[in-house]
């Protein structure tokens, strides 16, 4: 059996642990040792991780696809957007030795707001009822990756995220 498939929870929360060692080690690295970290109890609101350093407070909803996949879009929660500094973090890794990047970033410079999801595709639930017919899911946008900023780097992203940093590189 595929160890993507079977072990998916054992593999998002690997990929969860190595992006947050990653943005701590940028913040060891610029001599700030600033960055905290916080989890949800529960995932209702659309974020994952709430990242701080200083005055900045990221509400961030994580993706993950592997580099080899053709994703077009993600679907991220509107509630995302009633957060201070709401955004999603879309992180590539490699399927053998989850080795994370490049990364795809969506939501407005540090202190500003997730940009409108307004317009954006309502997102469906991916398994049909028993006619087939996939619901629609209200709370959910289809967020095209062509609206997502590239970055090559951890450190770009951590710059993004923490910074305000505008560095756009092609993937």
């Amino acid at each position: 059996m595929n160890r993507h498939t079977h072990s998916s929870g054992f593999r998002e929360k690997l990929i969860e642990h190595l992006f947050i060692g990653e943005l701590l080690k940028c913040s060891w690295e610029d001599g700030t040792c600033a960055v905290e970290v916080s989890k949800p109890e529960v995932d209702r609101k659309g974020y994952d991780l709430i990242v701080e350093s200083g005055k900045v407070i990221r509400h961030v909803q994580m993706k993950t696809t592997h580099k080899k996949r053709k994703a077009a879009s993600q679907k991220v929660h509107i509630a995302l957007a009633d957060k201070p500094s709401g955004c999603v973090a879309w992180i590539y890794f490699d399927e053998e030795n989850i080795e994370l990047g490049p990364f795809l970033f969506f939501g407005g410079s540090a202190g500003e707001p997730l940009p409108s999801l307004e317009g954006m595709k309502v997102g469906k639930h991916t398994k049909g009822d028993r006619e087939g017919t996939k619901a629609e899911r209200p709370e959910i946008r289809v967020v095209n990756k062509g609206n997502f900023g590239k970055y090559s780097t951890v450190r770009e992203i951590y710059e993004r995220l923490l910074n305000g940093g505008h560095i756009q590189t092609e993937l």
